[in-house]
């Protein structure tokens, strides 16, 4: 497959302003070639070689980025990476940093191994397997669970109904959590250090064992001793008194190790094995005693953290690196720091605390959750005599009229019969749980203070309405009734993104004009490996906070900052205020430009006034119209399930288990195809284009609604070939033979992808950037045979050459352009050369 090249943004380069030269003005060879680029980038005719790159001559990052790039291919002169440029911000400064810069080394950077030639026979002959497993593993589950309701159905009174649901459900929790631990042990043994192609046999069985993981419910337990002691069954070394936050399952458990005491706070990757050129390498990862892992981190293959150790929030270790015992470090690439991440004293949680802890949460879900899950569901059902055409087995009634008005009548029931119980948990639940949990007191873990505060975060957490008022105006009274302190909140329109978390929403500031894109974690609550503390957490006003950013307790930022995308809030140092801080570590950036104010004057006066309104009343419809979406998906799977359950009553014992059985794969296939045709219906089937606009703009409120596309059950086809299909179907431009383990795109009809990719879990192609009133989008280009990392981020007006690695946790900025085979990586990325 040839790709394009991404087209340029509708920005007009022009605007940067150029200077008269200056007959005086003299220049070394140096900055003479560097002012010359600048000025071809810039379509300027003289760039002064002591005018500030930004401040006078009113460039911006995409400038900067496309300079970079220039500068790169010329012979005569050295790499510039876009830190190089806003730490020396004149020609005449870069021009003297570059010549001062110590010699590179004379063996040029290792390029990236190519990738193998795909194998389409293996390809497709892999997919198909999966989906016979996926099949299988349907009818063995319909199976269990068909003769698991009959009998809970031929109970008589509440009680048996409960006693007989709890039985059943603890037959079924204990059969999802053995199949994995049985299955890794029966195809794999124990986890070594091994490499193997995608779609070949030994991946097919890594798969199987990462599916499966994903069916436990253990995950569930995430924070729990029990999750810990899973981990051990499926073969990780993991000493006592760990804490495990994060969701995320590593798959390799025998490559894993933890010592006694250590801390991983959530979000963080450590999946024992890593995806690159179409191959999959596993390989250990090692956590000593009393070690730290902060938020948002990354740990690849063969990284160690030595005892007493600590990784920051934000911060990647890549392959084969480690921490010293003892030393603290943060960053992508992680460096040393003075900064210690544990900021709570340990308090004494012992083995009989955490066991008591365990069991009871155990006995909760087998003797409360699950049985009213189950037999609820039945008394539901058979105490609702108005759906006697949808539950009478005896006659086939799928061809009736009253058959679609039963289902239309329990679908609307069960939708806003949710959204109301779903707004009593998010407001009413917590609140009255609120003050059993003190800011600023430190508390055991495992304890009841922490069952809270696990409540409390797993309610208000819930993505559904985020989700709805999301990207409007509507964002800013449902934060508040959560418990938000906002301040005197200047509306935008967009002050908040739809993807916000944090510990606790009681604790959690944000000063008057500030505005947040999507991925805000707010991680107001601090732990240790024996304890925790919530604490109020300040966002200063006038700030602009990009996408994926942790923003801890103790952020040293304040008034009027522009924090860039997955950048690393500080803890150390002055409070910076009237700056912009981009990367990990951070560095100081401006905090505007010239060009990103050109829409200013639609964010004042009556013109904002006028258009704030239009704004809300188009956010309004589009609110409407996805939850009409929504419960016309759920109508729809309604049918489906009632239609499944009336030919399992007409069929024999194998065809009508068959039918039952293919009701979670047609599901899938209607849910792919219903979103995909919604996606394609509000873009009228024509691919977006690149736009550069106010947020104010009626084409920038159409763009930012198909964010608020259900995308979740993508997750299913992560690592098969079906993936591929449903981007080709979305408006992606993808080769043949695409790894896919999880990859996240934002505007589908900008992004191509070509043959034989490779792009890791977590990582994510964003064609647009807002930064405070004004909405950017280009294309994004992404060569055969390249690779995207965990948790890689790539921004809009990339190309990534063919066979390029992008390395963990990295930021490939706007407007870069990596050649093809290279290594980069980096927050903000840059050519790997071995330093950090």
């Amino acid at each position: 497959m040839t790709l394009p090249a991404p087209r340029p943004v509708a920005e007009k380069p022009g605007e940067v302003q150029g200077a008269e030269p200056d007959a005086a003005e003299s220049y070394t060879a140096t900055e003479r070639l560097l002012a010359e680029v600048l000025a071809g980038v810039a379509h300027i005719e003289h760039v002064p070689a002591e005018s500030h790159f930004f401040d006078d001559l009113g460039a911006n990052s995409l400038t900067m980025a496309h300079f970079c790039a220039r500068v790169r291919k010329h012979p005569d002169l050295p790499s510039v990476s876009i830190r190089d440029v806003y730490g020396h911000p004149t020609v005449r400064s870069l021009a003297a940093a570059l010549t001062e810069a110590p010699a590179q080394p004379a063996a040029p950077p290792v390029p990236a191994e190519p990738a193998p030639p795909g194998s389409t026979f293996r390809y497709v002959l892999c997919g198909a397997l999966q989906l016979l497993l996926f099949a299988g593993y349907c009818l063995l589950a319909t199976s269990g669970y068909v003769q698991g309701y009959e009998w809970v159905a031929d109970a008589s009174g509440i009680v048996g109904i409960y006693l007989r649901s709890a039985v059943f459900g603890l037959l079924a929790f204990l059969a999802l959590c053995i199949l994995p631990v049985a299955v890794k042990w029966l195809l794999i043994g124990r986890w070594k250090p091994v490499e193997f192609p995608v779609w070949s046999p030994a991946y097919l069985r890594f798969w199987i064992v990462k599916a499966l993981l994903h069916t436990s419910p253990m995950i569930l337990f995430v924070g729990n001793p029990l999750y810990v002691l899973y981990l051990r069954a499926l073969g990780a070394r993991i000493g006592p008194g760990v804490t495990i936050l994060s969701h995320t399952v590593p798959v390799c458990t025998d490559l894993l190790t933890i010592g006694a005491g250590t801390i991983v706070r959530k979000d963080s990757y450590f999946l024992c094995y890593r995806a690159r050129a179409g191959r999959i390498r596993t390989g250990p990862v090692t956590l000593g005693r009393d070690a730290f892992v902060g938020e948002h981190t990354v740990l690849d293959i063969g990284t160690a953290l030595g005892d007493g150790s600590q990784l920051g929030h934000s911060s990647a270790l890549r392959a084969d690196e480690s921490v010293p015992a003892g030393e603290s470090w943060h960053g992508s690439p992680a460096r040393r720091t003075d900064v210690d991440h544990i900021r709570v004293a340990p308090l004494p949680c012992g083995t009989l605390r955490r066991a008591g802890y365990g069991l009871c949460a155990l006995l909760q879900t087998l003797l409360l959750y699950v049985p009213l899950t189950v037999g609820g569901a039945y008394l539901l059902l058979t105490a609702a005599p108005e759906l006697d055409t949808l539950l009478d087995p005896a006659s086939q009634h799928i061809s009736s009229a009253r058959f679609y008005v039963e289902a239309t009548a329990l679908s609307l029931t069960l939708f806003a019969g949710s959204i109301v119980v779903g707004a009593v948990v998010v407001f009413v639940v917590p609140r009255l749980l609120r003050p059993l949990v003190k800011p600023d007191r430190t508390y055991p873990l495992y304890g009841f203070h922490y069952s809270v505060h696990r409540a409390i975060a797993r309610l208000t957490n819930l993505k559904f309405f985020t989700w709805l008022c999301g990207d409007s105006s509507y964002i800013v009274p449902y934060l508040k009734a959560l418990g938000y302190d906002l301040s005197r909140v200047e509306q935008t329109g967009s002050n908040f993104g739809t993807a916000v978390q944090h510990e606790t929403p009681y604790l959690v500031k944000v000063g008057s004009g500030t505005m947040v894109a999507d991925g805000l974690s707010v991680m107001n609550a601090d732990y240790s490996a024996a304890s925790f503390r919530v604490s109020r957490t300040a966002i200063g006003g006038h700030n602009f906070l990009g996408n994926a950013i942790a923003y801890p307790v103790g952020g040293r930022t304040g008034e009027n900052c522009l924090l860039a995308t997955k950048v690393l809030v500080p803890l150390d140092g002055e409070i910076r205020e009237g700056v912009g801080l981009l990367g990990s570590p951070p560095f100081e950036i401006p905090r505007s430009v010239e060009r990103d104010s050109r829409f200013d004057h639609l964010r004042e006066g009556e013109e904002l006034h006028r258009r704030l309104a239009a704004k809300n009343r188009f956010n309004l419809r589009s609110m409407g119209l996805f939850l009409f979406l929504r419960w016309l998906h759920t109508f729809a799977l309604t049918v489906l399930g009632f239609a499944a359950f009336d030919l399992y009553g007409h069929g024999d014992g194998v065809t009508g288990l068959l039918a039952l059985a293919a009701l979670p794969p047609a599901a899938l296939v209607f849910t792919v195809l219903y979103y995909a045709l919604v996606e394609r219906s509000l873009t009228r089937f024509r691919p977006l284009r690149p736009r550069l606009c106010s947020i104010y703009d009626p084409v920038f409120w159409r763009q930012e609604r198909l964010w608020k596309l259900p995308d979740k059950h993508l997750e299913v086809l992560n690592g098969t070939p079906y993936k591929s299909l449903v981007w080709r179907l979305l408006g992606v431009r993808i080769g043949r033979r695409v790894f896919d383990d999880g990859v996240f795109i934002t505007e589908r009809t900008l992004t191509a992808v070509g043959d034989d990719c490779t792009l890791a879990a977590g990582s994510k192609i964003q064609a647009h950037s807002q930064e405070d009133g004004t909405f950017k989008s280009d294309h994004v280009t992404i060569g055969a045979g390249s690779t995207l990392e965990v948790q890689a981020f790539v921004h809009y007006g990339v190309v990534l050459g063919e066979g390029a690695v992008l390395a963990p946790d990295s930021f490939l900025m706007k407007g870069e352009e990596v050649p093809p085979h290279a290594r980069w990586g980096g927050n903000p990325a840059t050519e790997n050369t071995g330093s950090r």
